[in-house]
């Protein structure tokens, strides 16, 4: 029971939860060539990151405008706190950064981080007004979903507000291009005003100055000269325009724009999927100009990879029950035999979900290779106790007996199973968590295997097990 429930909560997914040792340090410093950046930025980093305990491995990479040094650390270390030893380090190199560089971010290698679906939207509008339908409304829905983390919008065109100062003009009135950028940022915000008592009431106010349209921003006053006041029109062309076209999408041959699904950890891939497509179904049918299509979608081999492995579970299963029936001859015994495989694998799910495990191919891989031996020790209870009937015993005793004499029997033999994959648990690194979760699936279902054969399945002997007619009788003869 407690299995039965477990099942319908696991997360499906197709691989285990990896989580490689691994750290980035990313820094941003627009407007610098890789060689620059290699001097300024990449080796100070390296220089420090070097001295980080247990580091395997170290990588930088300098392009325009950014620097990457990736640390490599050994399997088993905690992420959390190699994250700490590095952020404490870079607190000691930071005064050697750039003043005008970004501050430096370290990244945690997380599989969950890599988008499970890809939407591609299309339409008849233009670039710039895709990605606002995308961004503002689009986007918003999907992250609505339960399980989905993020949605990233790529593609498309982003609307910019250009200035475009007139070179003469600003040096004809002597003036500074970072006085000009300096006074549109500071115009172009909202500030906090403190607050105002008005009885038994509090009021917060504020100084509401973000430019709502163009001509706000042409309008601004720059400075005077010669008593005459110089605007932003007289020195500078402002224009409602897009950012710099760098990339293109299209979208069945259209210019479109593509969203990126990102999933919550530890979450059903599958079913986030499934909701998904019919919030995309949703849209498709109640927007008029716009449509939505599934580029990629992982869930659909990860159904595909369960599924196989479940068929081989199966057949596996069916064809052990086959063999079973084909030595003993008998319905109600290989029933009784075969009731330990589905009692044994649905008690493994609770372990699964206790554990945090999800049903992949590697948990689903572990079910199927126990399967076959997950029937010995049935076998082994119901041919004594077959034994023991045959000797003239009443039906009770003889399962009572058949099942004490076999007792240290199937234990030895279910502990030798279990023996073989113990050296699985003592992996390091990756492969670790791979083959670690078959292994915990093997051993228990094998576990619970030997707990039916010495309590359910003599329980089932009793009820159905009989006793087949001598061999005389069954020919005829008296």
């Amino acid at each position: 029971l407690i299995g039965a429930v477990s099942l319908a909560r696991l997360p499906v997914d197709l691989m285990p939860d990896v989580s490689y040792p691994s750290l980035t340090v990313r820094v941003q410093y627009s407007g610098v060539g890789p060689l620059e950046m290699e001097e300024l930025v990449t080796r100070p980093i390296e220089q420090a990151m070097a001295a980080v305990a247990g580091l395997e491995r170290l990588e930088s990479t300098s392009s325009e405008g950014s620097s990457r040094v990736t640390l490599n650390l050994p399997g088993g270390t905690d992420p959390n706190e190699a994250a700490d030893a590095v952020r404490s380090r870079l607190d000691r190199v930071r005064g050697r950064l750039p003043e005008e560089a970004d501050a430096p971010t370290v990244f945690k290698f997380d599989a969950n981080s890599f988008p499970i679906m890809s939407v591609g939207l299309e339409g008849d509008y233009d670039r710039v007004k895709l990605r606002e339908i995308a961004e503002h409304d689009l986007s918003q829905r999907l992250e609505r979903v339960p399980g989905v983390a993020a949605v990233t919008v790529q593609g498309g065109l982003r609307r910019q507000i250009h200035v475009e100062l007139s070179k003469e003009k600003i040096r004809a009135l002597d003036l500074p291009v970072d006085r000009v950028v300096n006074l549109l940022r500071t115009e172009n915000q909202n500030i906090p005003l403190g607050e105002i008592d008005e009885g038994d009431r509090t009021y917060l106010v504020r100084s509401q100055v973000q430019f709502e349209n163009i001509n706000e921003m042409r309008d601004m006053f720059v400075m005077t000269r010669a008593c005459v006041p110089v605007y932003m029109k007289d020195i500078a062309d402002v224009t409602d325009s897009t950012e710099d076209f760098r990339s293109f999408t299209r979208i069945n041959g259209r210019p479109g724009v593509r969203l990126s699904i990102t999933k919550q950890s530890g979450t059903n891939t599958v079913q986030i999927a499934d909701g998904v497509r019919q919030e995309i179904e949703r849209i498709n049918q109640g927007s008029t100009g716009i449509k939505m299509t599934v580029l990629n979608d992982s869930s659909i081999f990860i159904k595909r990879a369960i599924t196989s492995v479940q068929e081989h579970a199966l057949v596996g299963g069916a064809l052990v029950m086959l063999i079973i029936f084909r030595f003993l001859r008998d319905l109600r015994a290989t029933f009784n035999v075969f009731t330990s495989i589905p009692i044994s694998v649905i008690g493994t799910f609770a372990l699964l979900y206790f554990n945090g495990y999800t049903l992949n191919t590697m948990t689903f891989g572990g079910l199927a290779l126990g399967i076959g031996m997950i029937v010995d020790a049935s076998i082994l209870v119901l041919e004594n106790t077959f034994r023991h009937m045959e000797h003239g015993k009443d039906r009770m005793q003889a399962l009572i007996d058949g099942s004490e004499e076999v007792w240290s029997a199937i234990l030895a033999s279910t502990l030798t199973h279990i023996a073989v994959f113990v050296p699985l648990l003592f992996l390091t690194g990756v492969s670790s968590i791979l083959f670690k979760q078959l292994a915990v699936v093997v051993m228990f279902s094998l576990t619970m295997s030997l707990f039916v054969a010495v309590t359910i399945v003599p329980v089932m002997c009793s009820r159905l097990l009989k006793l087949p007619p001598p061999v005389d009788a069954r020919k005829g003869i008296s």
